[in-house]
């Protein structure tokens, strides 16, 4: 009887990728496949010192006392493979389970098994265990996972392949909006690249309150996904006031089990920072952030620019007429899918709106009563006609006088007594 490698062990889980779409395609000769894939990785597993701890359907579980060995092993299975139907997947870790009964047990045996299932047919990932002892060269960088059961786990691909995103519960906390994004194609593009391509690392979107910031930034963070491997992170600051909250505001959302500057001075994320005109005495705090971790980018927004080093202000304008007529069908037909209106009508209503998405949103949402011609007659009272937003929507964005509020609050009482003196002068 082979005795178990103890002590550092590497451990190597394998299945086959779409069994079951195999079977149906292959019928009679699965059976074929299937002995054949066993014979091949097990003579890969014999050559380089693994030990078979257990077979399952088309799964192996193999321990090597050597995760250069464990590597080699996984690398040769995988080139006798590459020509066949078979597809593998293969993961593995490197710790110090214990052994019960001629078998494992412990996490190390529940991360190597999760780290196979995240890949794909073809693909061998390592844990960070395992890579600082095989090293790095031929070693790929796939960044922070979420494992079911298992927390976060930095994963590395060995070979240059490409493959699809891993199958891990996924990193970061950015919220699927509930429609398309209409308009701001431009200004997604333009920031986009700006991060992307000119590796800016902090860009404030600037503009007023209903005017799609936050929604410009979600869609932003969704085109970016790709190009930060560990992750995009939204946090809303909407509720936080005191600067000294800033940076456990930031850890509760990214969710740091250590000291911030600590948690990501060493990953590659994007970090969306809305509503920061609640925080701007923390600006400071969010530039120290920004240098302490070289990989971190920051997509703010803020009804005003913060005023630091390094930063690129992006106004944000009002949507064109096209846009906004767009928008207004899309969200009335929503709430009334019988709705219909001429362009040169619905032109009027948004220009009345002065082509503000909110009050484009909060407009529609009344042709459940109104149809556009009786909207616009009651635009000269906007205030009390534009209300009844979308419940789970912030307090703020309820209605078109709470975004006003919410900016009025927000200025200093110098600045609030000078708005109420240009108030009095109509346009």
């Amino acid at each position: 009887m082979t005795t178990l490698p103890v002590g550092t062990v590497t451990l190597l889980f394998t299945d086959i990728e779409g069994s079951t779409g195999l079977l149906e395609r292959t019928g009679d000769k699965y059976s074929d496949l299937l002995a054949e894939h066993r014979r091949v990785l097990r003579a890969a597993f014999n050559r380089h010192g693994g030990v078979q701890i257990g077979t399952e359907g088309d799964s192996f579980f193999v321990a090597f006392a050597s995760a250069v060995d464990a590597l080699a092993a996984a690398h040769e299975g995988q080139e006798v493979l590459a020509s066949g139907e078979v597809r593998v997947r293969m993961g593995m870790h490197t710790g110090e389970p214990q052994i019960h009964e001629r078998n494992y047990v412990g996490m190390d045996v529940h991360r190597a098994a999760r780290v196979a299932a995240a890949g794909h047919g073809g693909q061998v990932l390592l844990t960070e265990a395992t890579r600082v002892l095989v090293g790095s060269e031929g070693v790929r960088d796939l960044g922070i996972h979420r494992l079911k059961d298992i927390g976060e786990l930095r994963l590395y691909q060995s070979g240059d392949d490409d493959f699809p995103p891993l199958r891990s519960v996924g990193v970061g906390s950015l919220p699927s909006p509930a429609t398309a994004l209409v308009g701001s194609q431009a200004e997604l593009a333009a920031v986009v690249s700006i991060v992307r391509d000119d590796a800016t690392r902090l860009v404030t979107i600037v503009g007023p309150g209903g005017i799609g910031k936050t929604r410009l930034a979600l869609e932003i963070g969704r085109e970016l996904l790709g190009s930060f491997i560990d992750g995009v992170w939204f946090i809303d600051l909407g509720t936080v006031t005191d600067p000294e909250w800033f940076e456990a505001s930031v850890a509760a959302a990214v969710g740091a089990t250590d000291e911030l500057v600590a948690q990501l001075r060493d990953r590659h994320s994007l970090l969306i920072l809305d509503n920061f005109e609640q925080l701007a005495g923390a600006a400071d705090r969010l530039a120290q952030l920004i240098e302490s971790c070289a990989g971190i980018a920051c997509i703010v927004t803020s009804r005003e620019a913060l005023h630091l080093r390094g930063e690129r202000e992006f106004p944000l304008e009002p949507l064109t007429e096209d846009a906004s007529i767009e928008l207004f069908r899309q969200r009335a037909r929503a709430v009334s899918p019988s709705f219909d209106a001429n362009r040169e009508l619905l032109a009027r209503v948004s220009d009345r709106l002065d082509h503000l998405p909110l009050a484009i949103e909060l407009a529609a949402a009344r042709t459940r009563v109104l149809d556009a011609s009786q909207l616009l007659e009651r635009l000269d009272e906007r205030l009390p006609l534009l209300t009844g937003g979308p419940r789970d929507a912030p307090e703020c964005q309820r209605t078109l006088r709470s975004t006003i509020d919410w900016s009025h609050d927000h200025l200093d009482e110098p600045e609030k007594r000078l708005f109420a003196r240009l108030g009095v002068f109509c346009g």
